[in-house]
């Protein structure tokens, strides 16, 4: 009986109806319902994201349909017309499923449903079913479901006519006349208090990671970008870590960090992250804000976009205006830099095109123009990595027997290179961040700062390295 549901489940006949408004139109919109900004994408390209949702958890999308709109219905989001419309199809095509590309309030899809004889969602509830099946961690799997128990609670609000039943009871199981709705409404926020409470527990275990972290300068590189722009793919290419990468949105929900050697003996942390979506959730951003804050403690942050997507500067435009809600303020924050992926899929011509207008466009420097996919760019990407982390060179030479002045250096800096010469004496080269510099050279008064590395010995990530990257779970600061 269970594979039989999971069949029907995954073969569910969908229709994708995407209400947008004409240019022009006087755009009134109901309480319970907003439209997101269309960011100067067109209808083709919306609707089409909106199939890649559907397809995304394996929905059998039937028919597709743009719906023209002039302001928005209180009572059905749609005009009367374009209502008896989507009905006549779904009844022609034995459609379960309606997918409706905008925000409905619980009264519009209440009412909906009732017009297409048809199980209705919106573009949130959608997100939020891809976001429940992906999530594979403990954490993951909390902070879906704390998003969606504050999706729940907004539906609660006259949707379903039999929650205004009176229930009986006394004592701690509510009070004489508690209504149903007020029964699951605080059913709903006591489940949210517990889990909140589970991730202020994450929250604080990672901030003593990042701790960790911090007291082993490893510098920490963050991507972050428009769902399916390639981060994950970019992230393998890097780390040979084997996230799941596929050609669809939101393949990647969980957070990953890998430790990754460099050639010469360094060390970073490379953090993958959920991709954004335009019309995200503030809900989803909320509870996602504990593993969002590893990007907010980065040292680098790569904003990895899909330049071969003909909508790649509204997506800009949307992951900029998270990153804000976040706190990073993109025009001033040095530490953003544009990765332009997916160069194999334009020719030279465009690729040239793309770099001209990266360099009089971007407000972070030069965007480095790379493929995740076939590895083309990265060793530019890897040279660009190491400038804009600024790390300062320094030799210094122990004598033998200073055991602490060696345990400070594997405390406090990055190793790159140790040899003992032949009088016995101890050469470290390291590499630290120019606010741990003077400490050094105070503590070291020989210690020689070297001249800036040719670009061949910058940063270079190497695939196919024998040696396996380690998971980011425990650091030791000293070597084995």
């Amino acid at each position: 009986m269970a594979a039989h549901d999971k069949i029907i489940e995954t073969r569910t006949r969908t229709l994708v109806a995407g209400p947008y408004f004409n240019a022009g139109a006087r755009r009134k919109t109901s309480p319970g319902g907003s439209l997101q900004a269309a960011r100067g994408r067109t209808h083709e390209a919306r609707l089409c994201e909106a199939l890649g949702l559907a397809q995304a958890i394996g929905l059998e999308v039937v028919a597709e349909q743009i719906v023209p709109l002039t302001q928005i219905r209180p009572a059905t989001f749609l005009g009367k017309g374009n209502v008896f419309e989507i009905a006549a199809l779904v009844s022609a095509e034995n459609i379960d499923l309606v997918v409706m590309d905008c925000a409905l309030s619980p009264v519009q899809q209440r009412n909906l449903e009732k017009a297409f004889a048809a199980k209705v969602i919106d573009r949130t509830g959608l997100i939020l079913e891809i976001f429940g099946r992906r999530a594979r961690t403990r954490e993951g799997a909390l902070q879906v479901e704390l998003a969606h128990l504050a999706y729940q609670k907004s539906r609660l609000v006259r949707s379903w006519t039999h929650l205004e039943r009176q229930r009986g009871g006394f004592g701690f199981l509510g009070g004489p006349g508690e209504t149903q709705i007020e029964a699951d409404r605080r059913q709903i926020e006591e489940r949210m208090t517990r889990i909140e409470r589970e991730l202020d527990g994450v929250k604080r275990t990672r901030g003593l990671h990042r701790k960790t972290r911090r007291a082993v300068p490893y510098p920490i590189v963050a991507l972050v970008g428009y769902t399916n722009a390639g981060k994950s793919t970019l992230f393998n290419r890097l780390t040979e870590a084997g996230v799941v990468a596929e050609d669809m949105l939101f393949a990647t929900l969980d957070p990953t960090l890998r430790r990754v050697a460099r050639p010469h003996g360094g060390q970073v942390i490379l953090s993958d992250t959920v991709g954004f979506i335009s019309g995200l959730p503030t809900m989803l951003i909320k509870a996602f804000r504990a593993t969002l804050e590893e990007v907010l403690e980065a040292d680098l942050i790569l904003h990895v976009r899909d330049i071969a997507h003909e909508d790649a500067e509204a997506q800009r435009g949307d992951v900029e205006a998270i990153l804000t809600g976040l706190g990073i303020v993109p025009a001033n924050d040095h530490r953003l830099m544009e990765v332009w992926n997916k160069c194999d899929l334009l020719d030279e011509a465009s690729i040239a095109a793309a770099a001209r207008t990266g360099t009089r466009q971007s407000s972070h420097g030069k965007p480095v123009i790379v493929s995740a996919l076939t590895g083309q760019g990265l060793e530019n990407l890897s040279a660009a990595i190491e400038a804009r982390l600024g790390r300062i060179i320094f030799d210094v030479t122990l004598d033998p027997a200073n055991g602490a002045g060696l345990n400070w250096l594997y405390e406090n800096t990055e190793i790159m290179s140790k040899n003992i010469g032949a009088d016995g004496a101890v050469h470290v080269t390291v590499r630290v961040p120019p606010d741990r510099a003077e400490p050094l050279r105070r503590r070291f008064s020989g210690a020689v700062s070297k001249t800036s590395p040719k670009q061949n010995d910058w940063l270079v990530f190497q695939p196919t390295s024998r040696r396996r990257p380690l998971l980011n779970r425990s650091y030791s600061k000293r070597p084995a």
